[in-house]
């Protein structure tokens, strides 16, 4: 090759080598300080549309998540009075047998109904004051859904028309104005009957609702970790891969320097 002033040709070469390290150098800080080997479509456009996607996933998860809480929640608060009236129900037993054992007319009758009533009062004030985010499934005749699924998928919590119509049991001990003919073991009895179904009912939802939410959160973390797989750098590979470079670019500059420094050779052809 002829020795030209114009045309450099080693230069050249050391600059698009150079240019090249610079861009690898580029992309390796890159992910270095965000810690993302595909942070933007640029990187890798199909990864990137794929970790959007699961990351949108993740963000309606949440709202899931919220549901399945909030159910659980207002079940958990059901179950609460639940136990409330349960406890004031087998009170309540005991003085249904005095009330019937004692005299008729007498002080210690009027004694044990007033504790009878004020305990039904109770039961009554338990199950009207079990309301959650607006929700008493006591007091409601139709059930409330959730979402379970990011499909629109629903679960049901509570007991529906059907069973809140057969709540007379409970009704009639839970007025607070209670007759010594009212008062009696098989009114209290009926009562424990439909309140213990009842609690069967909200234990099982609430066992459904605790083991929907517990799939939930494992989905959100597998799916946390997919994206990381597909976006995540490594950032100890990168350490060594920054340091190579950066040595590459200083030898770089080193080899664009001599390659621009051999024309000023010529000038000594010239020299007398």
């Amino acid at each position: 090759m002829a020795t030209s002033i114009n045309t450099n040709y080693g230069a050249s070469i050391a600059l698009q080598n150079l240019n090249a390290t610079n861009a690898q150098l580029e992309r390796t800080q890159s992910r270095v300080s965000t810690g993302l080997k595909v942070a933007n479509a640029k990187d890798n456009g199909a990864i990137f549309a794929v970790a959007t996607t699961q990351r949108a996933n993740m963000s309606a998860m949440d709202a899931v998540k919220n549901s399945l809480q909030r159910g659980q929640s207002i079940v958990d608060v059901a179950l609460a009075a639940g136990d409330t009236v349960t406890a004031a129900l087998e009170e309540m037993k005991q003085l249904a047998v005095n009330i019937q054992s004692s005299a008729a007319g007498s002080d210690s009758e009027a004694s044990y109904l007033k504790d009878y009533n004020a305990l039904g009062k109770e039961i009554d004030a338990a199950l009207k004051g079990a309301s959650f985010d607006g929700v008493n499934l006591w007091n409601t005749t139709t059930a409330t859904n959730i979402t379970t699924n990011l499909n629109g998928g629903s679960y049901q919590i509570g007991f529906g028309t059907v069973d809140k119509a057969a709540a007379a049991p409970i009704t009639a001990v839970s007025a607070g104005t209670a007759a010594r003919a009212d008062a009696t073991t098989a009114a209290v009895d009926a009562a424990i009957k439909e309140v213990t179904t009842n609690l069967a009912t909200l234990g099982t939802q609430s066992k459904s609702v605790g083991r929907q939410l517990t799939f939930v959160n494992k989905l959100q973390d597998s799916t946390e970790a997919g994206i990381g797989n597909l976006v995540d750098a490594d950032l100890a590979k990168e350490s060594a891969k920054l340091t190579a470079l950066q040595t590459k670019q200083q030898l770089g500059v080193q080899a664009l320097s001599i390659a621009n420094s051999a024309s000023s050779t010529l000038l000594s052809l010239f020299r007398n």
